[in-house]
């Protein structure tokens, strides 16, 4: 098991060299530091505790400046634990980038998903309507609300109410590149959450071990050659319209008066 934190910056497309179409979303890592390491001999279970975002000293207080200062780094934003870890392969104030990643790996990516406010049974639950003819006088309602015996409302029954902004993990998610210039991952797929929020990226619990083949990605490079073909063709064009715009001299006149 392993994981890193990061932010998820959004949606896009990519192309293979054989011409398939991947939806994708971009992920910027952040470097990772372990701030803390738990062990089961102290804390009851094995985990580390990930940090990322560094903030300013001023936007921290001293509690946590002074558990962070046990690692010899910054301040951080968010803090996170992962269980089941062997502790053994980290030290404290190690620095975890995207290279923990590789193409091809299936990952379980966890998060806050978007809220969407106080929703009807029809939007939160999937319910259908009822007939929306005037006389139906039943069109978007929660339906029968339970037995005639108990005399009250089952507990578990799906009503209105507050729908998103939990805490979501989509499992078996492939990851498609990871540039380790720019900081970012790319996944397969979509993953919970509205942008720039924080997301966990975690090994699959389900095919932790798998590793699929990924063909390799559409790269766009500018050629020298061609930018300096471009340049050498424009001056062309223009030595030949000053050449236009010249004035005639008086014996090509003279040759087109002869002409006439």
């Amino acid at each position: 098991m392993k994981g890193i934190l990061g932010k998820k910056l959004g949606m896009t497309q990519v192309f293979t060299e054989s011409g398939k179409l991947i939806p994708v979303t971009v992920i910027e890592v952040e470097p990772n530091v372990v701030t803390q390491i738990k062990t089961v001999e102290k804390d009851g279970y094995d985990a580390i505790q990930l940090g990322a975002v560094t903030i300013k000293e001023k936007s921290s207080n001293k509690p946590k400046m002074g558990h962070v200062a046990k690692a010899n780094t910054a301040p951080k934003r968010f803090l996170k634990e992962i269980r089941g870890v062997n502790v053994n392969d980290y030290t404290l104030g190690q620095v975890i980038s995207t290279d923990i990643f590789t193409k091809g790996e299936m990952v379980d990516v966890s998060g806050i998903s978007k809220g969407k406010g106080f929703q009807g049974v029809i939007k939160r639950w999937n319910q259908s309507r009822g007939p929306m003819a005037h006389g139906s006088q039943y069109h978007r309602g929660v339906g029968s609300l339970g037995t005639l015996l108990p005399m009250h409302v089952l507990k578990g029954k799906k009503l209105p109410g507050h729908m998103g902004n939990v805490a979501t993990t989509i499992q078996n998610l492939e990851v498609v590149s990871v540039d380790l210039e720019n900081n970012v991952i790319l996944i397969k797929g979509n993953v919970p959450g509205p942008k720039k929020s924080l997301v966990m990226i975690k090994t699959s619990v389900k095919n932790g071990e798998k590793v699929n083949d990924m063909e390799n990605l559409i790269t766009y490079e500018v050629i020298e050659e061609v930018a300096n073909s471009e340049e050498a063709t424009n001056e062309v064009i223009e030595e030949t319209v000053e050449a236009q715009e010249e004035p005639q001299t008086e014996e090509v006149k003279a040759e087109t008066e002869t002409e006439e």
